[in-house]
């Protein structure tokens, strides 16, 4: 566990050679917390893993429950935290990796603290822009217009008038558990239904457990809500920034959760970036996780080149 400050610590593992290439994992959500199987993704004779439960999700304390204060739980929070976490680690950069919410937060980390950033790898690539916010919650309802009224019809009078992801994060934060319980419910029925179209997709077993869900739902919205605290479309906007860092972004075209567009827009904007895109791939699946792999091992390679040039031009 990793003080980070505002009551909170951070539950982080380091896996692997610690003498090989160190590298930075971030999971998505928000909320989700790390699994077994994501740590398993690093070779462990290439990397010295290091991943991380954000702030209120998995291991990390305190617990997102009824009541807690999100307000030092922010992107500028998480940012600062993995810069703790990587001074605690004794590394000068490293590769930031991450998935779903994971890479909008490796990119938002990057344009902080270019330095510490050697590469980037990026599945299923978001940026949480205000344009991918609506597409998520309102426009993909167009696809599964059966399961989007549920959600809709799910919110209450009193927050009717709200967007629907403004309305969720109101009664997730309402002090009837009844009302909580039900909303959790429905938004993570909502987010099973999307990424359903991934091939060989299996129901998200711990959306069974009613703290999961909870902590889920309310992170996702309040993050959401609050375009990640990076504005409209900061980080598309301010790509061209990163043109020094290299990145593999991979993206499935099946994926309805956050179109390819995202990832092509990004692409076209960062001179040192590659897309791979999966055609038989949606958000998430075994698909995506080898791709995932391959593009490290890549990255790996890449990095280790750079450090070599760097090293010849020194001496």
């Amino acid at each position: 566990m990793l003080e980070v400050g505002d009551g909170h610590s951070i539950y982080w593992e380091a896996n692997g050679d610690p003498h090989a290439q160190p590298i930075l994992y971030l999971h998505g959500g928000p909320g989700s917390g790390t699994s077994d199987g994501e740590r398993q993704m690093f070779d462990p004779h290439l990397f010295s893993s290091v991943t991380f439960d954000q702030r209120g999700s998995g291991r990390s304390t305190p617990a997102t429950t009824y009541g807690v204060d999100l307000s030092s739980n922010t992107t500028a929070h998480l940012i600062a935290d993995m810069e703790l976490l990587r001074r605690r680690v004794g590394v000068d950069n490293w590769i930031v990796s991450g998935i779903s919410w994971g890479t909008t937060l490796a990119q938002a980390y990057a344009h902080e603290h270019p330095s510490r950033v050697s590469g980037l790898v990026l599945g299923a690539v978001t940026t949480t822009s205000a344009r991918e916010v609506v597409w998520i919650t309102e426009g993909v309802g167009r696809i599964f217009p059966e399961e989007w009224d549920l959600l809709r019809d799910a919110i209450g009078e009193e927050w009717s008038h709200l967007s629907l992801v403004d309305a969720y994060g109101e009664m997730l934060a309402s002090p009837d558990p009844e009302l909580r319980d039900r909303a959790a419910r429905s938004w993570c029925r909502w987010e099973e239904s999307h990424v359903s179209l991934n091939p060989g997709h299996k129901p998200y077993a711990r959306f069974e457990d009613p703290e999961f869900r909870y902590t889920f739902a309310r992170l996702v919205t309040h993050y959401w809500r609050n375009t990640a605290f990076l504005g409209s479309s900061e980080l598309l906007d301010r790509a061209p920034d990163l043109a020094l860092i290299p990145a593999i972004l991979i993206h499935g075209r099946l994926d309805v959760s956050g179109p390819l567009e995202t990832a092509w827009q990004l692409h076209k904007s960062w001179p040192n970036s590659e897309l791979r895109v999966l055609e038989d791939s949606g958000h998430s699946g075994q698909a995506l996780n080898s791709a995932f792999r391959t593009a490290l091992a890549d990255m790996h390679q890449l990095v280790r080149v750079a450090d070599g040039r760097a090293s010849t031009a020194e001496a």
